[in-house]
């Protein structure tokens, strides 16, 4: 059994909670002369997260792979600059990396917020499973290119978004690509995220002697984004949160978090002081997570219960031995120096 070696996570009482807006959390915070990366921060639970980091004074760049949406989007919204880029496009996430680095800018902030949900079997021009490549290898590819700028900030911290969704499965090692098993949407997903949340507990740990300092996140069950656009209605069902006729159940869709609460954990990760010497963590209802050693029953249809993380989704060695298969699949070594 994989133990949880990671003594840090553990909530420390922040004085929020599963209720609180992102605006809540940013209120006294000032973000004045901080230079902001955001992706998929035209959309749902990011351009919140964008609405609020404007408003605290950050200046806020946007990759989007999606130009015209995302400038429909961002109409009329100051301080916040569009660039092309798409997770599953190698070449695309070097070049925006390169444009930043080219404008000799820091980087304060760098949050992966984009994401694709319980899609149908997928690869991009590499064969990577669209989940993986998109989840959490395009993340760990921008983070490489935008590390220089990273360290040039006197403190800087690195977001994933990530989900409750890697509970559903640890990383698959062996057959992260599915080439040997059966695909199932479910575990693609769970693998992508549970990826997430090891890559900050191994990003930290590399970064924190530049102050860099890096977690994820669960934004929460949250109503009204487009995240689940491609998500067959039937696992909603077999879920219990959706009646038999695809429609959601209103007594889970008012337990549900609006956009501005779930935007609000990824704010409070990336603002709040009381983070400052703490890192490589996961986080939920703007606190750091309860380990989940099996004392939390999970309901679908309570998303109140939908919280705690997975030990093997934090544990050291798992996070270092996916940074290697990480390197090796992109076919780059992350230079943390």
């Amino acid at each position: 059994m994989i133990q949880n070696t990671h003594p840090l996570q553990q909530p420390v009482h922040s004085g929020f909670n599963a209720a609180s807006t992102a605006q809540e959390v940013i209120k006294g915070i000032d973000l004045t002369g901080k230079t902001v990366v955001l992706t998929g921060g035209y959309a749902g639970i990011g351009l919140e997260t964008t609405k609020v980091l404007v408003s605290a004074g950050a200046k806020v760049i946007i990759p989007a792979r999606d130009l015209e949406k995302a400038g429909k989007n961002m109409h009329g919204i100051e301080n916040v600059e569009l660039e092309r880029m798409d997770l599953m496009d190698p070449a695309s996430i070097d070049a925006f990396g390169e444009r930043f680095l080219a404008s000799g800018r820091k980087l304060d902030l760098l949050i992966n917020n984009a994401g694709i949900m319980w899609v149908p079997l997928q690869r991009d021009s590499r064969g990577i499973e669209s989940q993986l490549a998109t989840n959490y290898l395009g993340q760990f590819h921008l983070t490489s290119k935008l590390w220089p700028a990273l360290k040039k900030a006197d403190y800087a911290r690195v977001i994933s978004v990530s989900s409750f969704g890697h509970q559903m499965s640890p990383f698959d090692f062996e057959d992260p690509n599915f080439e040997k098993r059966e695909y199932q949407t479910l575990l693609g997903y769970g693998q992508s995220k549970t990826a997430c949340n090891l890559f900050a507990a191994a990003l930290d740990e590399k970064g924190k002697k530049f102050n860099i300092r890096a977690y994820s996140l669960h934004p929460g069950s949250v109503f009204g984004t487009d995240l689940g656009r491609e998500e067959p209605i039937d696992l909603y069902i077999q879920m219990g949160t959706h009646d038999e006729n695809g429609k959601i159940k209103p007594e889970v869709e008012a337990r549900l978090k609006t956009i501005p609460q779930g935007a609000a954990t990824t704010v409070w990760c990336a603002t709040n002081p009381v983070l400052q010497n703490t890192g490589g963590v996961y986080c939920e209802n703007c606190d750091i997570a309860e380990i989940d050693l099996g004392q939390i029953e999970h309901r679908y249809d309570d998303p109140a219960t939908i919280r705690g993380v997975q030990p093997y989704s934090i544990d050291k060695e798992n996070a270092e031995r996916l940074w290697k298969l990480s390197e090796k699949m992109l076919g780059f070594k992350f230079d943390t120096e």
